[in-house]
């Protein structure tokens, strides 16, 4: 690992902030790293919370990435047409070590020609949709296919930088990063995914087709493009 690890996060109107912090702020602990999250300007840029977030770079003034890192959230879905961030994350990934997703990010790396034959993962209720980028869908918290890594939904984020953590930095690093965030997930239900136990399968067919409707087509013209 180089004396400065650089990770070049991607943020934009409407992104999950989870998404974005979540890993960040885990891998911001790995030793040199450095995290610029990037966007058209550094204008502070609204997310899906209700608060806003700062970029610490313009596209233009952003280092090349050691790590490319896109977030998802329905943003993720409405910058597929914006040529200027789509070509930005397709000549970063081009000099990257690590190309990588959380969550419905993946639909951004799918609009840059990244993910064609590749295996990637996504939101559960978006799940179906990444063989529209060319991909081969998997169904994990974290899939790893070369130097693509993605995340699963929202949450999956930190599993996801712990994984990241470990190859960058080993195991221990990765272990002690998770021991001083105290990641240990006790959660009071047993809801979390659409296989567990006491997931509302009406919920989980309900958001599927919502968001079926409200994303595919975007998906579908950005494939195109592509």
């Amino acid at each position: 690992m180089s004396a400065e690890l650089r990770i070049v996060a991607l943020v934009f109107p409407n992104v999950t902030q989870l998404d974005l912090t979540g890993p960040v702020q885990f891998l911001s602990r790995v030793p040199g790293a450095a995290v610029d999250l990037v966007w058209h300007s550094t204008d502070p840029v609204p997310t899906d919370s209700g608060f806003s977030i700062v970029p610490t770079a313009s596209f233009a003034e952003a280092p090349q990435a050691d790590v490319l890192m896109v977030p998802g959230g329905q943003g993720a879905f409405d910058i597929l047409d914006d040529q200027v961030a789509i070509d930005f994350v397709k000549h970063q990934a081009a000099g990257a070590r690590y190309v990588t997703s959380v969550c419905t990010g993946a639909f951004v790396l799918g609009a840059a020609g990244l993910l064609s034959g590749r295996r990637a993962t996504t939101h559960w209720a978006s799940h179906s949709m990444l063989s529209l980028m060319g991909a081969d869908p998997e169904e994990a918290r974290v899939v790893r296919d070369g130097n693509l890594i993605t995340g699963g939904g929202v949450t999956s984020g930190i599993d996801f930088a712990l994984t990241l953590a470990a190859e960058l930095a080993g195991a221990d690093i990765a272990r002690k990063i998770q021991l001083s965030m105290e990641y240990d997930p006790q959660p009071p239900f047993d809801a979390g995914s659409p296989t567990r136990p006491e997931a509302d399968q009406e919920l989980v067919a309900s958001l599927k087709a919502n968001y079926r409707a409200i994303r595919e087509g975007l998906v579908q013209a950005a494939a195109e493009s592509r």
